[in-house]
């Protein structure tokens, strides 16, 4: 594989104006094919096979009048008791004419009619039915529906539209691009050069904007929910200037060394190009992993990300060195631009090279590169590595404590950001009515014949009714034919109430003995209990596949059985740590307010399966990125102690680099109002850090200094029959000895 990278780097470089207009022609190709094939994304979460989707499947098939999306307008007269003036119910009569002529709007319930009214005659419930889904209620219908009821606004009531057709797709702010202007920092510090960083992150953002514009252009094909192209960008984002960081330092090595510019490239793309490669295709693996948990919206969630890691991962390959051609030497520090005229290797400090863990270099190394800060901070994690390891594992073990307590849901409006019209509204009808109004449960009762149905619907209600924490239960409307009831259940407890969780088990329970209709629960709450259910049930099969596939990928790089044993013990901890201080903040509160969390509760039912996919990825790039050089030195003659310190001290700063620019990136994401893509951003980034510094630059060292030769041991006859991927450039070794570099 080296080879053939190096092969392809040095073709991008000297076709580099052909390789840089294919890239152009494919942006502007799929720009174009986005600006016209762009569908909406969902913002609903469907889990096909259980009960609460069957439900509603069957509410389209039979009542479809009934499966719309809903909306509640709470609203609260000036003064107690007012709702039963006549001044009152004129309000409140014309309030229910102008929503029942709304565009989209089926029709809707006048709360004095039914009973929608608080006991203090001061609040009110309005029903509206769309005639859509959710996701198919357009931006002109969510507007006018947010804008009703002025005229009762202008005499003092407070009018609040929510309701499920309120949910829309997060959006990009400037807040992000915080995130890109720190990695831009991080890349001038690291490379001493306004030409370097700013190829770099060009590079990173031309990959960025192909593999998103051609996920608009899919999503007219394929249904997305409205958090996938955010993950996407979020993915494409940091791996994209990460893996061009590492090209381009590997690059500039070279080039100090004294190599022709198509020489020091080739070199870069066949040995850092195929560390990039692997540690790509771990991510996408992951990612497109997910497929196997059978859950639609995360397939499409992860295959969608997969799609911009690839895209990254072709971009740094190709026209990354195309791009270092047009720079020539100036991706270098002014003063060491100067050609070699002897052909020998520049003389340059330690200080100012950029090593990544890949290198075809001597393990010797100079007294100032001993200097750096990587190889005493080596030294010093091998001296003490039995204490470094403990404390390791100890304070890592204390971050992990919140983990056991974490709850997943669906998110809510009890969760919106604070001032957002979801929010306002879950807050009056909390005000007036109690926390189970905000997360009412549906029961559809379907008989065979409207005799059928009729017989069930009053054995259905007396058992919701005697059901524990069961507040009230609406009377049943009735399908046109008689053959579908759908029966309104008011829970007493909230809708991401562990409580609420119990009474859909409870119902389910109490009505599976109906025999002559099918009765199925459903409704937002129930959607929200029955998707974290299956996530959770998916999770330890997820996290197994996981962690044996990154066993086997390390075992066929490092050829090796402890180091990759480590590195799969060294993910969980950082999984189990990084879920324990995710709890700790958006669940538990604690720190909220550094975050911008307005109101605490339960994660994102799929966070947790989905960092896990992520997490794996990006450790396993610093696994490589850092111990492959380890071994690199080790096969080379090096004592493994001394391998250890060259691996960690060559590697340090550009891991350091590609990690506080991931953390950047995905950092950006937490200035979203969104709860959700904050705490995604904030899971990522914590993530990062505790895998790059804690886990990878500091246990790692020391774990591999303690295990001494005995890290590298494996059978003979697992090596025999393992393929020989050659991600440390060992075929390029022996390739090059046969030629002569030629300058261009």
């Amino acid at each position: 594989m080296a080879t053939l990278l190096y092969r392809l780097g040095r073709g991008a470089l000297r076709r580099r104006r052909l390789v840089v207009a294919l890239w152009l022609v494919v942006l502007v190709g799929a720009g174009l094919a986005a600006a016209t094939l762009r569908g909406p994304t969902a913002s609903n979460f469907t889990m096909p096979g259980t009960e609460s989707q069957r439900a509603l499947d069957l509410l389209a098939e039979q009542f479809p009048a009934a499966s719309g999306a809903t909306g509640t307008i709470t609203v609260k007269a000036p003064g107690d008791g007012q709702l039963a003036t006549p001044q009152g119910q004129a309000v409140v009569q014309e309030l229910v004419q102008q929503a029942g002529t709304l565009p989209g709007v089926v029709g809707a319930v006048n709360p004095l009619q039914v009973g929608a009214v608080s006991p203090n005659g001061r609040y009110a419930l309005v029903q509206v039915q769309f005639a859509t889904g959710a996701d198919e209620v357009t931006d002109e219908q969510k507007t006018a529906y947010e804008e009703v009821g002025a005229a009762a606004k202008a005499q003092g009531w407070q009018v609040a539209p929510g309701g499920e057709v309120l949910g829309g797709e997060p959006e990009i702010g400037s807040t992000e691009a915080l995130g890109v202007v720190v990695a831009a920092i991080v890349l001038i510090i690291t490379f001493g050069s306004l030409v370097a960083a700013g190829m770099t992150m060009l590079n990173a953002l031309i990959g960025v904007g192909v593999g998103m514009a051609g996920l608009f252009a899919l999503s007219g094909a394929v249904q997305l929910t409205s958090t996938a192209p955010i993950l996407a960008l979020m993915l494409g984002l940091a791996v994209g200037i990460d893996y061009s960081l590492f090209i381009t330092s590997r690059h500039r090595q070279n080039l100090l060394d004294g190599l022709p510019p198509d020489e020091a490239v080739g070199r870069a793309v066949g040995t850092a190009g195929s560390a990039v490669v692997f540690a790509g295709a771990t991510v996408v693996i992951a990612l497109a992993g997910l497929a196997v948990v059978d859950i639609p919206f995360l397939t499409v969630m992860g295959l969608a990300a997969a799609g911009t890691v690839t895209v990254a991962v072709l971009v740094a390959i190709t026209l990354q060195p195309a791009l270092l051609g047009f720079a020539g030497r100036r991706v270098l520090p002014r003063r060491l631009r100067a050609v070699p005229t002897d052909g020998t290797a520049t003389d340059h400090t330690a200080a100012d090279e950029d090593d990544t863990d890949v290198s075809d270099r001597p393990a010797a190394t100079t007294t100032n590169e001993q200097n750096r800060f990587g190889f005493r901070w080596a030294r010093l994690v091998t001296r003490f590595r039995v204490p470094v390891i403990l404390v390791g594992l100890l304070g890592l073990g204390l971050l992990a404590l919140p983990t056991p307590d974490m709850r997943l849901a669906l998110p809510g409006a009890a969760t919106a950001a604070v001032g957002s019209p979801a929010r306002v509204a879950n807050d009056l009808t909390v005000e007036g009515f109690g926390p189970g109004f905000t997360g009412r449960l549906a029961v559809v009762v379907a008989g065979d014949s409207p005799q059928a149905t009729s017989a069930a619907v009053p054995q259905v209600t007396a058992l919701l009714q005697r059901t524990d924490n069961v507040l009230a239960v609406a009377p049943p409307q009735l399908s046109p034919d008689g053959r579908t009831a759908l029966l309104g259940v008011v829970p007493k407890t909230g809708p991401t109430d562990a409580a609420t969780e119990t009474l859909v088990h409870d119902i389910r329970g109490s009505v599976s003995g109906i025999r002559d209709a099918d009765v199925l629960l459903t409704g937002v709450t129930a959607i929200g209990i029955d998707v974290s259910e299956k996530l959770s049930d998916a999770l330890p099969i997820y996290l197994l596949l996981v962690v044996g596939l990154s066993v086997l990928l390390l075992m066929l790089v490092f050829r090796s059985l402890l180091v990759p044993v480590k590195a799969a013990l060294g993910f969980l901890l950082t999984v189990a740590a990084t879920f324990g201080i995710t709890v700790a903040v958006f669940q538990q509160g604690h720190l909220a307010d550094l975050v911008g969390l307005d109101t605490p509760g339960p994660l994102i039912s799929f966070l947790p399966i989905l960092l896990i996919g992520i997490l794996f990825g990006l450790a396993m790039d610093y696994e490589v990125f850092l111990v492959s050089r380890m071994r690199e030195d080790f096969v080379h003659g090096a004592t493994a102690r001394q391998a250890t310190i060259s691996g960690m001290g060559h590697g340090a700063r550009v891991v350091t680099a590609a990690a506080l620019i991931m953390m950047s990136v995905f950092g950006g994401f937490v200035f979203l109002d969104d709860p959700v893509i904050k705490s995604m951003g904030f899971a990522l980034a914590v993530g990062v850090a505790i895998d790059a510094f804690v886990v990878r630059m500091t246990i790692v060292p020391a774990v591999m200094s303690l295990l001494g030769d005995r890290a590298w041991w494996l059978p003979r006859w697992l090596d025999r029959a393992l393929p020989n991927v050659d991600i440390e450039g060992e075929g390029l070794r022996t390739h090059l000895t046969t030629q002569t570099p030629t300058r261009v």
